[in-house]
């Protein structure tokens, strides 16, 4: 591991002259490129420099405690090594996690898709309830909520919501949402009190550009239609709303949320985008050995991964056997505490697999 951080200030140092150079800041893709892994790599650097001055007063700790005399010198000393001993021992399982891999999507925009599942009207209802989740967690990151489709049901709730997440590190912290949400409630329309399970599917995908995936516009059938649902006089009466069907794969993406045809042709063009990276990235997962597969899941939709019940105000993450009992602060964006624990379960997993190897 030592030898690896030497390499990495190494490179941290070379960096550092190299952003600074007139002809490169002339290149500004090869600058911009550099800035990134310089600013990847200054935590780690940091870290580590923090890890070596620990080491430095241990050893002059050790020093004072062989050649001092002075009973209250030897005392200080003794609890300035001890000190440093248990940083030591942070700082490297520190160093550890920040040396994990890194998913080359964590820092990129998100698309997500809530979808109601079983349970009708009452799964169109949570699925609202998890668009304004998700979007009031925006809110708390200050990162920016775009819609890109809503297609509502009549009591309120929606059948498909499709938005954008933009915000540094978006994807990093949304990825783990993806899979079924269940919920256990008494339905407003249930006149015996009877509790119903409902569930909503998420699908949280990182956006991609095109040099991620080209797409043949040979292989697209697109659509215009007449918008509907509520959007002003403009947006109803024009053909602007487009449908995008990939024909290799079937896979259709509708958006009527622009007045403009040509924006939501842009937007359904950046959504169909991300569902085939992600086909591409399954197909990659699938060749992954299963001990190497995330303890927090492999982000499969079909996967039940948590369950909000409301009678005894819970939620339960059932991929960690995390369960809050404040379901109110969650719905209303406070997932924090959620995320953080299912960051810290598959950074764990991939210690202990990278250990293991």
């Amino acid at each position: 591991m030592f030898g690896k951080l030497d390499g990495i200030v190494s490179r941290f140092e070379e960096i550092s002259e190299m952003i600074n150079d007139p002809e490169i800041i002339s290149k500004q893709d090869r600058w911009r490129k550099l800035m990134k892994e310089h600013s990847d790599l200054s935590a780690i650097v940091e870290k580590y420099k923090e890890y070596k001055a620990n080491k430095v007063n241990i050893e002059d700790s050790l020093a004072i405690l062989e050649e001092e005399d002075d009973p209250e010198m030897k005392e200080m000393a003794k609890e300035e090594l001890n000190e440093s001993k248990d940083n030591l021992v942070r700082i490297e399982e520190e160093l550890k996690v920040l040396l994990l891999p890194k998913d080359p999507n964590d820092d990129k925009n998100v698309f997500v898709e809530i979808r109601g599942g079983a349970g009708g009207d009452e799964a169109a209802l949570f699925a609202a309830s998890l668009f304004r989740m998700y979007s009031r967690y925006a809110e708390r990151n200050r990162w920016k909520v775009e819609t890109m489709s809503l297609n509502e049901s009549g009591v309120g709730g929606f059948k498909e919501a499709v938005f954008m997440i933009q915000g540094q590190g978006a994807y990093s912290k949304l990825k783990y949402e993806s899979g079924v949400h269940r919920v256990q409630r008494v339905p407003v329309t249930e006149s015996g009190g009877r509790i119903h399970t409902s569930t909503v599917t998420v699908a949280v995908l990182p956006e991609v550009e095109d040099v991620d995936v080209q797409i043949n516009m040979n292989d697209l059938r697109i659509d215009v239609y007449r918008s509907s649902g509520n959007g002003g006089q403009c947006v109803n009466t024009t053909d602007s709303a487009v449908r995008i069907t990939h024909l290799p794969t079937g896979l259709v993406v509708t958006c009527q949320d622009e007045k403009s045809q040509l924006k939501n042709k842009d937007k359904a063009l950046k959504v169909l985008r991300a569902r085939l990276y992600e086909i591409e990235q399954e197909k990659q997962q699938k060749e992954v050995a299963q001990n190497r597969k995330s303890q927090v899941g492999t982000g499969d939709r079909s996967e039940k991964i948590r369950t909000y019940n409301f009678p005894q105000g819970r939620v339960t993450d059932h991929r960690i056997k995390l369960t809050l009992h404040r379901l109110d602060g969650i719905l209303d964006g406070d997932i924090e505490e959620v995320v953080d624990s299912l960051i810290t379960a598959d950074q764990a997993e991939k210690l202990k697999n990278m250990q293991s190897e």
